[in-house]
């Protein structure tokens, strides 16, 4: 399971008109299911992104969590970060996870975020989105699961 982790003032997510999730402060989360991911993947990322010290602390060193600041987590679907691009023009696929593998562990791992005492919102699987935000540092960090087992 990849995640890309960005620290944000704010971010939305809106599907056919609708706003499907808000947040203030907190982490814009897009989370890739691969094919092999179990519930174990999903609950290791939420709690290393819970726990992640990337808030700036009242000296200004980074050194706080999501959680030590209160904010909130958007959670967004996105098999496109499972995309191998290594070969020719056309990114393949093949090691994401199925959607009706993909969509349980999305939502374990949303359920998790909260089971870590945060706010968790997030997209509308398998459909087209749109994405606003306010990265905030910049900061982005990348999350692999079958790294650190």
């Amino acid at each position: 399971m990849r995640a890309v982790v960005q620290l944000v003032r704010d971010a939305s997510v809106e599907t056919e008109g609708r706003v499907s999730g808000k947040i203030e402060t907190g982490l814009l989360v897009y989370l890739g299911v691969a094919r092999g991911d179990a519930r174990e993947d999903a609950q290791y990322l939420a709690e290393k992104i819970a726990t992640l010290r990337i808030f700036d602390d009242s000296e200004g060193r980074i050194n706080l969590s999501v959680q030590d600041v209160q904010g909130g987590v958007l959670a967004l679907s996105q098999f496109t970060l499972l995309a191998d691009a290594r070969k020719g023009r056309r990114p393949s696929y093949s090691s994401a996870a199925s959607a009706e593998t993909a969509k349980p562990l999305y939502e374990y791992f949303m359920e998790q975020i909260r089971a870590q005492g945060l706010p968790c919102e997030g997209g509308v699987f398998q459909t087209h989105m749109q994405v606003k935000y306010t990265n905030d540092g910049p900061v982005t960090i990348l999350l692999d699961s079958r790294k650190n087992f």
